[in-house]
């Protein structure tokens, strides 16, 4: 006589993290581990999948800039099908799932089928790899906001918010922008802020992190001197002097100047 086996739909987003395996949290961990079937994005570190269960289905949904494997209906289609024939699916997505993830439309679409759902925030790559780079995205004395925008919206221009960000004494961080350089920019320098510092941080968090670092007006030169590009997180205002770079250049200008006085 054959056990009929109870199914258990679930849907569970889970922030991964901005990269490195060991900033997911221990809650989205024990998540994949009791997952059924896994749904992963592109930059997920492959480490964080060892976690799971030998039995559960691994499905690579991602999408980078211009290459996308699976459409969003599609993965909505797979997120049905695998937790209505499997039980707990997890959509496991980098960074936060609600920061440019599209985890809400994915949520509601499993809700609106009586799919129970759960959320495990992740810790976002626009607040830690600036961070884990000495960068604070606020300062007291210095700005009293920061601005999270993507660089490339749905109709692949730059984000109007840059312009309206640029007015202010705010840190802006764009996601999403190496192919929006020149216009990022120009956005800046028609403010009169062409010598407002940059960081770009390409693969934060990661072993094959990369680094440029300057002021607006060689942000171009500087991503192509150091081949910086996708997937990368540009930080513009004055947070940035904070850096190291620019703390050494600062105390290295001063030692010179020491040095001629003294002469």
């Amino acid at each position: 006589m054959k056990t009929l086996t109870h199914i258990s739909p679930q849907l569970t987003l889970v922030g991964a993290g901005p990269g490195d395996p060991e900033l997911i949290t221990l809650k989205g961990i024990r998540a994949v581990q009791k997952a059924d079937v896994i749904l992963y994005d592109a930059l997920i570190h492959p480490d964080i999948l060892l976690h799971a269960s030998a039995k559960a289905i691994k499905v690579f949904v991602g999408k980078r800039a211009g290459q996308h494997s699976f459409t969003q209906d599609e993965i909505h289609r797979l997120i049905a099908e695998y937790a209505l024939n499997k039980g707990h699916v997890v959509r496991l997505k980098g960074g936060d799932p609600f920061v440019f993830g599209r985890g809400h439309e994915e949520l509601e679409f499993a809700e609106s089928l009586g799919i129970p759902t759960r959320i495990i925030p992740g810790i976002s790559s626009s607040i830690a790899v600036p961070e884990l780079q000495g960068i604070p995205i606020t300062r007291r004395g210095t700005n009293e906001s920061f601005w999270v925008i993507t660089g490339t919206t749905r109709s692949g221009k730059l984000s109007s918010d840059v312009a309206l960000a640029a007015q202010s004494s705010a840190t802006v961080i764009i996601l999403m922008g190496m192919s929006k350089l020149r216009e990022i920019r120009e956005t800046f320098e028609k403010l009169g802020k062409k010598n407002t510092p940059f960081a770009i941080i390409q693969n934060g968090t990661l072993a094959n992190e990369k680094n440029g670092f300057g002021y607006l007006h060689q942000i171009e030169d500087i991503a192509k001197k150091n081949q910086l590009g996708a997937p990368a997180i540009i930080v513009i205002g004055e947070v940035v002097l904070d850096h190291k770079i620019f703390r050494q250049e600062v105390l290295h200008k001063h030692y010179f100047k020491s040095r001629i006085a003294e002469n």
